[in-house]
């Protein structure tokens, strides 16, 4: 990571606004109307309420094939390991086993599987910007204009080869940096950056021959082709994004939960926008899997920095009213995705989702959505990463509530926050001042 920041305080960030001469900006006056009111006392219960849950007193059967922060936090709940096929309370399966599987079985009311049918709308990247896209249209259509606007998050994308044609038009009107990523790709496979047409000649749409030819060309795979953003803010002269967990109890009606916690990813190398940089992925991408291969990759930390740590460093740098603002725009990119998927997804009682975003700011402070994952990582690189994502699984399959120990109208379980239920959630008044409880202090 960067050169270490200056001293931070530990205790917890203020709830209040610091004495200044500017009032801070609050969540209900940052609220988009248009987007559902504030929820307020809610008769709906929530998809982990009790009412479905095993019978009290009998072991909790959990199954998964995997062995890594998952599995450790599942066995210290003293649940019971099975590898049967039917018969367990919560399956943390793999997405194949999802789209394999899935669709053959009949589940039980009181199981639970962490992913949904069809979770590629928001976490394949091509199809997570033609639902970012079709939302805006929609919202364009009915004349929601302003809310409209607000869909600038994501960068100018392209499906190639299929719009191969558009993006040419595109790249001629303005030229500069961009990058290719394969759509189904993770940990920074495949991904490359580029600033001549001639480095991508083989995703052309005319380079094909067409039927009856003597010579049949390969396909080439499908990727997504973005403008790159070129102008991150950096600390400590080093690009870095940010990595958010979300967990989705429901998409009809939408119930978004939101983790205080996470985490900021550094690049080895200081950051630096000449083109004859753009080969080097230790500058340009912050893939763990990437960073780790470099000479200078630090085990102790990881190259990772906490979300609180950063935030602290931005309101030393910004203030508190300015960081705010960036922290409200996170999490507002996060429902408006979600929003944006929420009308084609196949919603299941049974089903839930941890989702890890990715998001970047640049240098103006504006937060891009970079990806959305169905799959992130729960490997730990470091023993703090460990410690964070094995208290943020305990807390997910808190929220889930297989044991039917949850009253079904809580706001706040361990470190996630009820944001969004059909309509946004009123933040505690104790935290009246702030926008979002995101880079917030986690009472445990």
């Amino acid at each position: 990571p960067p050169a270490s920041p200056p001293h931070f305080p530990t205790s917890p960030l203020p709830h209040t606004t610091t004495t200044t001469t500017t009032t801070t900006t609050t969540a209900m006056s940052r609220m988009p109307k248009h987007l559902g009111s504030t929820s307020t006392g809610r008769s709906m219960k929530h998809s982990h309420s009790s009412s479905s849950a095993p019978e009290r007193g009998r072991t909790i059967k959990f199954r998964t094939s995997f062995s890594n922060t998952i599995y450790d936090v599942l066995c210290a709940k003293g649940w019971e390991e099975t590898d049967s096929e039917h018969d367990w309370d919560i399956h943390w399966a793999e997405r194949d086993w999802v789209y394999e599987v899935f669709d053959q079985m009949h589940l039980e009311s009181h199981q639970r599987l962490n992913h949904f049918r069809n979770a590629k709308e928001i976490c394949r990247k091509d199809l997570l910007i033609k639902n970012l896209k079709k939302r805006k249209r929609q919202l364009e259509k009915e004349g929601q204009y302003e809310e409209a606007t607000q869909y600038d998050f994501f960068p100018v994308t392209f499906n190639l080869p299929r719009e191969y044609a558009l993006f040419v038009e595109e790249f001629k009107r303005q030229g500069g940096l961009w990058i290719m990523k394969p759509i189904g790709s993770a940990q920074g496979k495949g991904i490359f950056l580029f600033s001549k047409l001639s480095e991508i000649s083989e995703w052309r749409t005319d380079y094909r021959y067409s039927p009856g030819s003597n010579k049949q060309e390969k396909e080439a795979d499908a990727y997504v082709v973005q403008r790159y953003i070129n102008n991150p803010y950096l600390v400590g002269g080093k690009k870095f994004d940010l990595r958010l967990y979300v967990v989705v109890t429901s998409f009809s009606p939408l119930n978004v939960w939101v983790y205080r916690s996470g985490f900021a990813r550094f690049t080895n190398t200081r950051y630096n926008d000449d083109v004859s940089d753009i080969t080097n992925s230790l500058m340009h991408l912050t893939n763990v899997a990437i960073q780790k291969t470099a000479d200078g990759y630090d085990k102790r930390t990881g190259g990772k920095w906490d979300l609180r740590r950063l935030k602290l460093h931005m309101i030393s740098q910004f203030g508190a009213e300015t960081t705010d603002a960036v922290f409200w725009e996170m999490q507002m990119i996060i429902i408006r995705s979600l929003l944006s998927a929420s009308s084609v997804m196949i919603n299941d009682k049974h089903c839930f989702e941890l989702y890890g975003y990715d998001i970047m700011i640049d240098d103006t402070l504006k937060p891009w959505l970079i990806e959305v994952n169905a799959s992130p990582s729960l490997s730990a690189s470091t023993q703090e990463d460990y410690v964070m994502k094995c208290e943020m699984l305990n807390d997910v399959l808190d929220i889930i509530d297989v044991e039917g120990k949850l009253k079904g109208n809580e706001e706040h379980v361990g470190g996630f926050d009820l944001v969004y239920e059909n309509g946004f959630v009123d933040m505690d008044p104790k935290h009246r001042g702030w926008s979002s409880y995101l880079g917030s202090a986690i009472d445990r």
